[in-house]
């Protein structure tokens, strides 16, 4: 991996690492509807607070760029979604659990799969759904993460 040049750098690349204090996360929140992120963003936690759905977009994806999702409201309307940008695709896997029952493993291939939706039953919603996505290439981002279902668990991975 190449670093572009125009990120800042909080070390001088030694052996040993480095040490950065008061380190705090972006956190995103009350965003409406639907929200475009930035790639200044990066590193963020963006939250679904919103009952009735919302939909992030994630920027284009630049190797290394990362931003995590967590629903702290119940969904009991539209979708909580992550949609890429045109051109970028989601892979990896989530597992899905429903409370109090079984977990299964869905996956998104890398080539199709343009987002993640939930729809506050089998494809998650509930309180603790979360993924998080880094960016691996310029048409890629890999996904893990967990929905939390109230029915047995369905693909919540678009392709549309």
């Amino acid at each position: 991996m190449t670093t572009p040049t125009d990120i800042e750098r909080i070390s001088y690349g030694g052996p040993t690492g480095s040490l950065q204090l008061g380190a705090h996360l972006q956190v995103i929140q009350n965003a409406g509807t639907t929200r475009t992120l930035l790639a200044k963003e990066s590193g963020a936690l963006c939250i679904f607070d919103t009952a009735a759905g919302q939909t992030y977009t994630l920027p284009t994806a630049v190797e290394g760029m990362t931003f995590d999702f967590l629903a702290t409201v119940l969904q009991t309307g539209g979708v909580y979604s992550t949609r890429c940008a045109t051109g970028a695709f989601l892979v990896g896997a989530v597992f899905s659990g429903e409370l109090g029952a079984l977990m299964d493993v869905f996956q998104a291939n890398g080539t199709t799969h343009l987002g993640i939706a939930t729809n506050a039953t089998t494809t998650g919603g509930l309180v603790g759904t979360c993924w998080t996505v880094t960016a691996i290439s310029a048409t890629q981002w890999a996904i893990t993460g967990l929905t939390v279902t109230t029915n047995a668990g369905a693909d919540p991975f678009v392709t549309s």
